[in-house]
């Protein structure tokens, strides 16, 4: 069994576990049945800690070093206006296993559907038709290839700007990944492509209203306020985003121009036109070789004439081959993606058929979904004022049929438009997947075979999501970073330059202790408006959180959308890092010049 099977079962053995111990009553026995149960849970992750993916070990190496900071820091919070130091709350081994059940308990429903997401796509991949729609796709934009990175790029970060859409998005991640692949870039560009435009669309975030609420709250700000510069923001960030996808595709030559099917006939033919012209002239020479050692009479020296001339043609028929295979291909300009990318393509990309399928009710399908995620999570009631959405759901709810609220029973508890979770997502990725299964006369058994396989792919995921949160839960739980931002701002006694640049690495701090945006905001907001009373600079100050925890979710081992990105792909954490750091200098450039002329001007 391979390696990276084993540790996948590990995972889900360690995830059983956690299930058990959490069950378990509060009676004498079960505690020491738990000692038992939490052991095997650490024995199991640090076998699970050999597996080839960094992501996992990045994550509980951050774990443990925020635990290693409960002892190092005194805890602290602020509350009715008021600094309160607790002294010391050190983090027990204990509670290394009891915070990830509580994040389970808290923000379990995000790992449950990183978990459906597998699913869905491990239904998918039973389809043989969604190979030849991700083809038909790729054969329609070839030619485009960079330009249709440019759009994905603008449109992920246009969605997350205005609709906060970053983990709904997560459906669409596994086939764009299909797609950029199929088009010949490696998985790195893959990567930054999907990652880095969220991202940028946090950092500039416009009508977001999820992603800005507790900013708005605390600071008593108006979800418009600075909008102009937000866009600019989210402009020059895409603008550097896109530059440096572009100089990475340049720089490593990512791009493979191979043969497509429609042009390998043809270069078949021009080969074999080629062998048989090596050969002739293969023959040529080798009379020649004959009549040159007859004149002379020398019979070694027409052996080795022979021999010569033989493997002399060989090699020319080889190299002239080469020649053309490489000269057709650079003629014709096709750019399809190699067979194997890095040796694992075939992880992210499904079989490749040879049958054809109408793919209508594939495009059919996912326009409809992604004009219902457009619909569902856009913030109509708080950011454009549109309040119909929720009219006509009330509507529907109470709607009554002979004294009998039919759609509102059959339905259920339903959201409006603009108030769905990622949960509420979940119903239409059913009805997508089981359509077409329907229309492609999959049978019952497939289905269940891919739901199983995908959620098998997507466990590693939702444990990393797990243990995130509960890096989260760690911080809540003992406050040490109060102490942090209470030294940092101690320094700052008008808000100019030196504010910025304190209030920026506040931002990345909260935002890297903090993997949830609305808990990396409290943190430290409401402390800082006891420090800094000036409100006129609270615009300002709104502007540099939400920009800095944008940016900071493009590195920091705390970021769910990052690391579920980085295991999927199965790209270290290591190699991430020295791939983008040049964005990261460059937008963190850009941002403390933005933020510094928001100061002064």
């Amino acid at each position: 069994m391979k390696k990276h099977n084993i540790s996948k079962i590990v995972l889900l053995v360690v995830t059983f576990l956690m299930l058990v111990s959490w069950f378990l009553p509060d009676k004498d026995w079960s505690y020491i049945v738990k000692l038992v149960l939490w052991f095997a849970e650490a024995v199991l992750l640090i076998i699970a800690l050999r597996d080839k993916s960094t992501s996992l070990k990045v994550v509980l190496l951050t774990m443990m070093a925020f635990m290693l900071l409960t002892w190092i820091l005194p805890a602290a919070y602020y509350s009715n206006n008021q600094y309160i130091d607790q002294g010391h709350t050190q983090m027990g081994l204990f509670d290394l296993f009891n915070y990830p059940v509580t994040a389970v308990s808290y923000f379990g429903y995000i790992a449950f559907f990183v978990l459906a997401v597998g699913a869905f796509y491990g239904i998918l991949n039973k389809i043989p038709a969604y190979r030849t729609f991700l083809d038909a796709i790729v054969e329609k934009v070839r030619g485009t290839e960079k330009f249709v990175l440019v759009i994905i790029m603008l449109l992920l970060a246009v969605l997350t700007s205005i609709g906060g859409m970053q983990l709904p998005l997560l459906v669409l991640f596994p086939m764009l990944i299909s797609i950029i692949l199929l088009m010949g870039f490696d998985k790195i560009v893959a990567a930054m492509t999907l990652v880095g435009s969220v991202m940028v669309g946090m950092i500039g975030s416009t009508y977001a209203y999820g992603n800005t609420n507790m900013i708005i709250s605390i600071l008593s700000l108006d979800l418009t306020s600075e909008v102009i510069t937000k866009v600019v923001i989210l402009v020059l960030g895409l603008v550097l985003l896109v530059a440096n996808v572009m100089f990475y595709i340049k720089k490593t030559n990512s791009v493979t121009k191979v043969i497509a099917k429609d042009t390998k006939k043809n270069m078949v033919k021009k080969e074999e036109v080629v062998e048989v012209k090596e050969e002739v002239k293969a023959s040529k020479t080798t009379k020649s070789t004959k009549s040159t050692s007859k004149s002379t009479k020398s019979t070694k020296s027409t052996k080795g004439s022979k021999s010569t001339s033989k493997s002399g043609a060989k090699k020319t028929s080889k190299s002239s081959s080469r020649k053309n295979i490489k000269a057709a291909v650079k003629d014709e300009e096709v750019i399809v993606v190699k067979e194997s990318i890095n040796g694992t393509s075939e992880e992210f990309v499904p079989a490749k058929v040879d049958s054809k399928h109408s793919v209508w009710p594939f495009i059919l399908m996912f326009a409809l979904l992604f004009v219902l995620m457009i619909l569902a999570y856009m913030p109509w009631v708080n950011a454009f004022g549109v309040n119909d959405f929720t009219t006509a759901t009330n509507s529907v709810s109470s709607f009554t049929l002979f004294g009998f609220q039919i759609f509102g029973k059959l339905l259920g508890t339903i959201n409006a438009f603009g108030n769905w979770t990622v949960i509420d997502l979940l119903l239409p990725l059913a009805i997508v997947v089981l359509f077409l299964a329907l229309v492609y006369k999959v049978k019952f058994n497939d289905i269940l075979d891919g739901a199983v396989a995908g959620i098998k792919k997507a466990l590693p995921l939702g444990l990393i999501v797990v243990l995130i949160y509960a890096c989260l839960v760690m911080v809540t739980y003992h406050p040490f970073q109060l102490v942090i931002y209470k030294t940092l701002l101690g320094v700052v006694d008008k808000f100019g330059v030196v504010g910025v640049l304190i209030s920026s690495l506040l931002g990345m701090l909260a935002s890297l202790f903090n993997a949830d945006v609305t808990y990396a905001y409290q943190s430290v907001l409401l402390y800082l408006t006891s420090v800094v009373t000036d409100v006129s600079v609270y615009p300002t100050i709104g502007v540099i959180f939400q920009a800095m925890y944008g940016f900071t979710m493009l590195f920091a081992p705390t970021s769910i959308i990052l690391m579920i990105v980085l295991s999927y792909l199965d790209i270290p954490y290591t190699k991430w890092i020295k791939t983008i750091w040049k964005l990261l200098l460059e937008l963190l450039a850009v941002l403390l010049i933005v933020f510094i002329l928001l100061i002064l001007l």
